[in-house]
């Protein structure tokens, strides 16, 4: 994709892929700056490099990017959106709580880092939407 500031666009950052507007873009960098409006999915908790792995020496608690945060994004990521973004606060209620599900279905699999990334991912809930 090729593009410019002002583009809409789909966007992974990490784990998580978001819904947002190019504000700069670096060819030679081969990133792109975006404007988060919204979430699609919310990042994976745990170890970035050990994904899906409880017995690793840190547990990462992995926030969502903020409404209106600015992050630089891999090009390769990028995917033209069309339409409206939908409203942040209820874009990253519905990302957490389809994180939530696919947790507990994983649970009978991978039932230690299941656990922890649900605890994580709860916390998180309780930061982001208050008790």
């Amino acid at each position: 994709m090729t593009g410019k500031p002002g583009d809409w666009v789909t966007a992974s950052y990490k784990t998580g892929i978001y819904i947002g507007q190019v504000v700069e873009w670096n060819e030679a960098k081969q990133k792109a700056a975006v404007e988060v409006k919204a979430v699609v999915k919310h990042p994976d908790q745990g170890n970035l490099h050990q994904p899906g792995r409880a017995d690793v020496a840190f547990f990462h608690q992995r926030k969502a990017l903020a409404q209106r945060e600015i992050a630089w994004m891999p090009l390769d990521t990028l995917l033209p959106y069309e339409g409206e973004a939908p409203d942040y606060r209820d874009s990253l209620r519905l990302a957490v709580d389809r994180q939530k599900a696919e947790l507990k279905e994983l649970a009978e699999e991978r039932a230690a880092y299941a656990a922890k990334a649900l605890h994580e991912l709860e916390d998180l809930e309780r930061d982001y939407f208050g008790s």
